[in-house]
């Protein structure tokens, strides 16, 4: 757990990082402080500006944002002005004795402050400098602020989620943080690699619109492949089928909702029978459900009213179980499904209880703990996280 002494092994511990970028590369930094890193976050007079957006918890000095919290945690904080000769010649002063320099600012700003990668190269050519920007370094819309969904217009996400007979939506919480500073994370740590193995920095450049290609899944090999561009499909599975048939995903059940799917394969044979076997013991599976061999069933050439038929069915007996009746039944007949979780549902998961993926950490700016998720590697039954969360002004 968080603050144990086994924290002082991380993968990473020895390592530091000056972390100078805003929400857009917030958890790159959070995640190399997981793993040992450690990591100063360097803010403006006054703190970081983001403290103050949406959605905010309430502490006794005022609210905090509940994302800068969570993305900042296990980083010391300190103020430096860079807007001024001295506090740029104290920035290149501590990136002098550090492994990564982390910033999230429109491209050739730093270089314009005199403290951009030729200057942190020649003062240290071992650094890396990870740059986390909405389109990257360079090319056309190089230095065009994005928000959340332009970014997941941009990155094709926003044109996938949704039905197909209605406008494009967005998702409820921004997405494309995570996925920019997630992959920034894993360049970063190339570049590390490549630094242990000649000694030389790089700079890694971070676009978080490419960033975004993971999340979409399937759609850029339906282009490549097929000549197709997929459209959203909601709730459902496209592509599967040859005859067109679109195979349901999400369910609703009696106090919510579960995923599961008609599939292929020998897996998928063992879920479908495990589901029908579930039906008709509550006398819910219909004869022609019944009689299906799933062992020569083909989920690409079944017709669209035989999925018609099959689903109606189990729709209407998903809808008299629970979540908890699903996800427990789901694991002893071994099908493929899983309830759709709410936060609550994540904050009550047995299963991440046991495996210990939360921590009590205190929150200064609220003058109490909170519960948040521990770090997300562990290695021989040792968990490595954070220990605190951005703190002060101080140099800590």
């Amino acid at each position: 757990m968080a603050g144990s002494v086994e924290q002082n092994f991380a993968p990473l511990s020895g390592l530091r990082a000056l972390d100078l970028t805003g929400e857009l590369g917030w958890l790159l930094g959070r995640i190399l402080a997981d793993v040992g890193v450690e990591v100063q976050k360097l803010d403006p007079p006054g703190g970081d500006p983001g403290r103050n957006l949406a959605p905010l918890i309430d502490g006794p000095v005022g609210a905090v944002s509940a994302a800068w919290v969570a993305y900042n945690m296990g980083k010391s904080r300190l103020d430096l002005d860079l807007s001024t000769p001295e506090g740029r010649a104290r920035f290149l002063d501590l990136a002098r004795d550090v492994d990564f320099v982390l910033e999230s600012e429109e491209p050739g700003v730093l270089d314009g402050l005199g403290i951009g990668w030729e200057a942190l190269h020649a003062r240290n050519p071992g650094l890396i400098l990870t740059s986390v920007t909405p389109y990257g370094q360079d090319g056309p819309l190089a230095g065009a602020p994005a928000s959340d969904l332009e970014l997941m217009s941009a990155g094709g996400a926003v044109w996938l989620t949704g039905d197909a007979d209605r406008p494009p939506v967005r998702m409820t919480l921004p997405q494309s943080v995570c996925w920019a500073g997630s992959y920034a994370a894993v360049g970063t740590m190339i570049a590390h690699h490549h630094r242990q193995l000649t000694g030389r920095g790089q700079h890694v450049d971070m676009s978080a619109q490419a960033g975004l290609l993971p999340a979409l899944v399937h759609a850029p090999s339906f282009f490549d492949l097929l000549g197709e561009n997929p459209m959203r499909a909601g709730g459902y599975l496209v592509g599967r089928n040859i005859n067109g048939a679109a195979m349901r995903n999400i369910w609703p059940c009696r106090d919510g909702y579960v995923t599961w799917a008609i599939y292929g394969g020998a897996a998928g044979r063992q879920s479908n029978r495990g589901m029908v076997e579930w039906m008709e013991e509550h006398g819910m599976a219909p004869d022609f459900l019944r009689e299906m061999d799933w062992s020569t069933f083909d989920v690409a050439t079944v017709t669209l009213n035989e999925v018609s038929a099959m689903e109606s069915a189990i729709a209407k007996f998903l809808e008299t179980v629970t979540k908890a009746e699903f996800l427990r039944q789901a694991e002893e007949r071994r099908m493929l499904g899983y309830v759709v979780s709410t936060t609550a549902d994540i904050a009550a998961d047995e299963q991440l209880e046991a495996r210990e993926a939360w921590s009590e950490e205190l929150v200064p700016e609220l003058g109490r703990s909170l519960r948040f998720p521990d770090g997300w590697l562990k290695i021989d039954g040792i968990r490595y996280g954070v220990s605190s969360v951005a703190t002060g002004g101080q140099d800590d």
